[in-house]
């Protein structure tokens, strides 16, 4: 349902703007908490619970899922333009300490039940604003690691996902080789046969 091809959560967090495609994965506050599970940044129970909480205080599920379009649209920008663009990353940095220092809790680590390890933000007071901590964190990461110059949009014009090189010579192209690398491989072997 989710595709986290991205090799970092900021960025797979950016491409669960999926409308192009169809679908976002922030349609709702149903959905938004079912990527935030996917991605492991919730477990089970406290899917479940964010999920309880939202039918008890509809208006703070609403504000938190209009936030996070927000705090997504900013980190789309930093992917795409970030590495290049220093008022980019100037309005990513506001956005990163805005959510930051809305936010109070405990960041902990936690062990997973498939036996890694995880860091883990635990919200005290308004629940809803702990859900982006994880995200921003993670792209706060990227800032601070100077990551921006190996985050790559997908070749493929359709597909629209960005994902952080890791390669050693820097040089990946596609968001997944599964999808989109192998869609490319297809159609050059169909022009070879029609040549």
């Amino acid at each position: 349902m989710f595709a986290f091809v991205a090799e970092r959560l900021w960025l797979d967090f950016v491409n669960s703007d999926t409308s192009a495609r169809g679908t976002d994965a922030l349609h709702d506050f149903g959905r938004f908490v079912g990527w935030l599970e996917a991605a492991q940044v919730l477990d089970a129970e406290r899917a479940g619970s964010m999920q309880r909480r939202a039918l008890q205080q509809p208006a703070g599920a609403l504000a938190v899922l209009g936030d996070a379009r927000r705090v997504r649209a900013v980190l789309r920008a930093l992917a795409e333009r970030g590495a290049s663009a220093p008022d980019v990353r100037v309005d990513a940095l506001g956005e990163i300490n805005r959510v930051l220092g809305r936010s109070a809790g405990t960041r902990r680590v936690e062990l997973r039940e498939d036996g890694t390890f995880a860091r883990a933000f635990v919200a005290v007071g308004d629940a809803f604003a702990g859900l982006l901590i994880p995200i921003v964190e993670s792209s706060a990461d990227a800032l601070i690691l100077g990551e921006l110059e190996r985050v790559r949009r997908c070749a493929d014009p359709r597909c629209g996902r960005v994902f952080q090189d890791e390669t050693k010579n820097g040089r990946r192209r596609w968001c997944d080789m599964a999808t989109c690398g192998n869609r490319a491989k297809a159609a050059r072997h169909r022009m070879k046969l029609h040549a």
